[in-house]
């Protein structure tokens, strides 16, 4: 039986049609198993990167700075409250809604300087961002409660 190692809550989900721009707010995302989110411009391109992750006290950080940020401002699917992402190591299961996601990656190299890193000098998601995969295809929406699972 897994144990609940820590809980929190999606707060956005976000896509575009489009790689390298903001994501849009959407009522739910429809996740297939080794292609990512139904409509996102990342779905199939790679195993490792199909859904990112950014937490709210992340964007936080950002609008500290004077920044007016808001979820999937920085091109995350899935905008989270309640767990520190980025120390989940690599492997980790959790469950958002009734899909099961495993971490792949933790933070990224950004190829490009953004617009956000432009505005503040600075951008969370290489740092604080995560991205997932599906190990079953369902829904998510903004609510459902996250679980992190321990390992077995």
């Amino acid at each position: 039986m897994k144990k609940v190692l820590k809980t929190g809550k999606v707060v956005s989900t976000n896509i575009s049609g489009k790689r390298g721009v903001r994501k849009l707010s959407v009522e739910s995302i429809e996740i297939k198993v080794d292609h990512g989110i139904v409509e996102d411009a990342h779905a199939g391109f790679d195993d490792v990167r199909q859904i990112s992750m950014l937490a709210i006290e992340s964007i936080d950080k950002m609008r500290a700075k004077g920044l007016d940020v808001n979820p999937g401002d920085f091109a995350e699917n899935i905008t989270t409250e309640g767990i520190v992402l980025y120390e989940l190591p690599v492997g980790t299961i959790m469950q958002a809604g009734d899909v099961e996601l495993q971490v792949t990656q933790i933070g990224k190299e950004c190829k490009d300087r953004c617009v956000i890193y432009y505005q503040a000098g600075d951008c969370v998601m290489p740092r604080e961002g995560i991205f997932v995969r599906s190990l079953n295809p369902g829904v998510i929406r903004p609510e459902d409660e996250i679980k992190v699972y321990s390992e077995e």
